[in-house]
């Protein structure tokens, strides 16, 4: 008879998860091989894991996928989101319940783990993740180290202290690295089935969009309701955007902690919402406003990552299920008189929404673009678009 060992052989892990605790949670490892260093979060979507992965508001953060098969609809490059694919700004970890299997899409142009090491993200996949969602909710996202190496070696206390040693996402900018470095425009229009993505031809705004790590979909949403968008950089000044004569400003999503970003970006936001332009922020742009008008930011026990969030916006009444990708939030209380709440989410009551009474300028926390996502909140662009009109009209707000 054979030693019970032959007979039960142990498959040996060749990646791991080591928590800022000391905690080590072994798994197999897809996508590229080496360390990352991040703060892991959980996403409840069910679908659109490659807009995920390329959401630059995921900078240094290890996304934990509650939805345990991942990867069956492969990967193209129409579903990327950073401006910038060749910097590969976005999540710079994934973690998977199931194997990766083979693709099966007819949009597919590869599969999961080829393009997981062409973009540089390392990744596991074998391990309970409700367990660790639930770690999640119960203590707060941890930092940690995602490991990949195909022979299964770790020095597991260097990875321990690398881990324990990392400041975290608080009073970290990461806006300037997600950010184009220069003025570029944008005219590409939103996705049509079989088509691809269309373009606009003869614009009739002008939209400047500052960008703090921008999403695709934002600026073709934008450019679908006729605009000619103009990127800068998240360190442009209030000169350099007004010199475009917007009739619109647009304040992008982006990764890191607000009050961090903000000692650069809230004196232009300051001086822009001044001006009487039609203003419109999103996620961290939503922050960063609330900043600049004498508002607080703070950071969240376990964020909002997902695509199934209810939020209610007071000024329709209505509820709307949202795409959600944010650590820090608005503290409501914090917000002078002269400004607004406009939308809560009703998982927890956080502040998702803004708008300063008598004047142009409103922002949410949530994702309208809905990639991915529902689009329920597509109606934000054209309340925006709207404002403008009115704005352009001499109507006030």
């Amino acid at each position: 008879m054979p030693p019970m060992s032959a007979s039960w052989p142990q498959r040996k892990p060749t990646a791991l998860l080591v928590l800022a605790d000391g905690t080590v949670i072994e798994g197999d490892g897809i996508g590229a091989e080496g360390e990352a260093l991040g703060e892991v979060c959980f996403n409840t979507s069910l679908t659109g894991y490659q807009e995920i992965l390329t959401d630059p508001s995921y900078a240094k953060q290890i996304v934990t996928f509650t939805f345990p098969h991942i990867g069956n609809v492969g990967a193209n490059d129409e579903d990327v989101e950073d401006l910038v694919p060749d910097n590969a700004i976005g999540a710079v970890g994934a973690i998977f319940r199931a194997e990766v299997s083979a693709p099966s899409n007819y949009r597919s142009a590869g599969g999961l783990d080829a393009w997981l090491k062409k973009r540089g993200v390392v990744a596991l996949s074998g391990i309970d993740t409700r367990a660790l969602t639930a770690l999640i909710r119960e203590k707060g996202m941890p930092n940690a180290v995602i490991a990949h190496r195909a022979d299964g070696v770790f020095d597991v206390e260097a990875l321990k202290r690398k881990a324990s040693e990392w400041s975290g996402l608080v009073g970290l900018d990461l806006a300037k690295d997600a950010a184009t470095p220069g003025e570029e425009v944008w005219t590409e229009g939103p996705w049509v089935w079989n088509a691809g993505y269309g373009a606009n031809a003869a614009p009739n705004y002008t939209i400047v969009a500052i960008d703090y790590g921008a999403k695709r979909n934002i600026l073709r949403l934008m450019s679908g309701h006729g605009a000619r968008v103009v990127i800068v950089p998240a360190t442009a000044s209030a000169e350099e955007i007004l010199k475009h004569q917007p009739d619109g400003i647009f304040l992008s999503n982006g990764p890191g902690d607000p009050a961090a970003t903000g000692e650069y970006a809230v004196p232009v936001i300051r001086e822009l919402s001044r001006t009487g332009i039609p203003m419109f922020g999103i996620c961290l742009g939503h922050q960063l406003l609330a900043l600049a008008l004498g508002g607080r930011t703070e950071k969240m026990h376990q964020g909002h990552h997902g695509a199934n969030h209810p939020v209610k916006d007071f000024t329709t009444g209505k509820v709307e299920i949202v795409s959600m990708n944010h650590g820090f939030a608005v503290d409501p209380a914090s917000l002078p008189e002269t400004v607004e709440q406009t939308h809560i989410s009703l998982f927890d009551g956080t502040n998702c929404g803004l708008r300063v009474k008598g004047a142009p300028v409103f922002s949410v926390q949530h994702h309208p673009e809905a990639s991915p996502g529902p689009q329920d909140s597509h109606y934000l662009f054209q309340r925006f678009f709207r404002m403008i009109d009115d704005h352009r009209a001499g109507k006030a707000a």
